[in-house]
């Protein structure tokens, strides 16, 4: 993340604990990739080792080689803060910025219903998308060009069954009400996870975690985007499939329905978001103007970005009508109902 590596382990006492991979001895690289840790994290280099807690346990011939003054207590690896948020794990370089809770404010409440934290990864694929990841959030952030990009999905999921999903925190979003309008199973081929009240059972959430997470939050499973910008125009994205402890031993043909629809709108928007890149790069554009019905959660995320770009520290506060429709009241805004969009 941000250029670094970090290894993020547990304790003796099953604590988590997060640090940067590199030896303090020259520097090396302790891990590559995924791995089974076991009591001691050893250096492929001059073999020093460190605990599961980051302390220095081991330096091999090192003792007895004349170094003056030197005190393994002062050469432990570099703790990074790590925090376990729903069905994620929250890694930040800064000591300065706010707990996670703080950071997603009231979202840890809103969620509570499905117990995330209970989850499993099912999937995980790469992909790099040859865009900006601010593009890419944005476009997951609104449903303006659902009927245009999305054919398919539109005569399932209709524009007006879509309001906004926001509250006290770091976060952007909308939300579907109901999910589906047919029975064609692309949703429902894996039973929910059990528990839900009726709001969560029938919507999805679609949430932007600030700054480069997208959060798909469905009754019967969860897909979650991690957008890592490589470059200015080029995105590595890691997406995860998770279920609920009650779908432990889910078919494969009925995850594959689930899969191959979220593969198929996921092309459609990298083609679009690809051709947003291109425009926006060719010189000479100049902003238009946002909606407030469809895009509103994209003029709060670039005041986010805009805060974090002049130094501010601020949370959005939220507002009373953040989970609600901005136009007529309930899911669906009778303004809307009809209209050739």
């Amino acid at each position: 993340m941000a250029g670094r590596s970090v290894i993020i382990t547990r304790n003796a006492t099953g604590e988590l604990r997060a640090f940067l991979n590199a030896c303090r001895h020259r520097g090396t690289q302790l891990v590559d990739g995924d791995c089974t840790l076991g009591s001691v994290i050893h250096c492929p280099y001059h073999r020093w080792g460190y605990d599961r807690d980051g302390a220095l346990v081991a330096t091999p011939q090192f003792a007895d080689a004349g170094v003056d003054g030197f005190e393994p207590t002062d050469y432990g690896l570099h703790p990074v803060r790590v925090d376990a948020w729903q069905c994620l794990l929250v890694v930040c370089l800064s000591n300065e910025t706010v707990p996670t809770n703080n950071w997603f404010g009231d979202l840890d409440q809103r969620l509570v219903g499905y117990r995330l934290s209970n989850w499993r990864t099912h999937l995980t694929q790469n992909t790099e998308i040859k865009a900006n990841w601010k593009l890419i959030s944005e476009n997951f952030q609104e449903y303006y060009h659902l009927r245009w990009v999305h054919p398919e999905l539109s005569k399932v999921s209709r524009v007006q069954d879509h309001y906004r999903y926001q509250g006290t925190g770091m976060y952007c979003g909308q939300t579907t009400t109901p999910i589906s309008n047919d029975e064609r199973g692309d949703w429902s081929a894996m039973p929910p996870v059990e528990g839900l009240n009726h709001s969560d059972m029938a919507s999805g959430r679609f949430i932007a975690l600030f700054p480069n997470t997208l959060l798909s939050v469905l009754p019967n499973h969860v897909f979650v985007m991690h957008l890592d910008p490589v470059g200015p125009g080029l995105t590595r994205v890691t997406g995860t499939w998770l279920l609920p402890p009650s779908n432990p031993h889910v078919a494969d043909a009925d995850f594959s329905t689930t899969r191959d629809f979220w593969q198929d709108v996921n092309d459609e928007d990298t083609d679009i978001v690809e051709r947003g890149q291109k425009g926006l790069t060719s010189g000479g554009y100049t902003p238009g103007r946002l909606s407030p019905r469809f895009e509103e959660p994209l003029h709060r995320f670039h005041n986010m970005l805009a805060d974090r770009f002049t130094g501010s520290t601020g949370i959005p506060a939220g507002d009373e009508s953040d989970d609600q429709p901005l136009y007529g009241t309930g899911v669906n805004p009778l303004p809307w109902r009809g209209v050739d969009i």
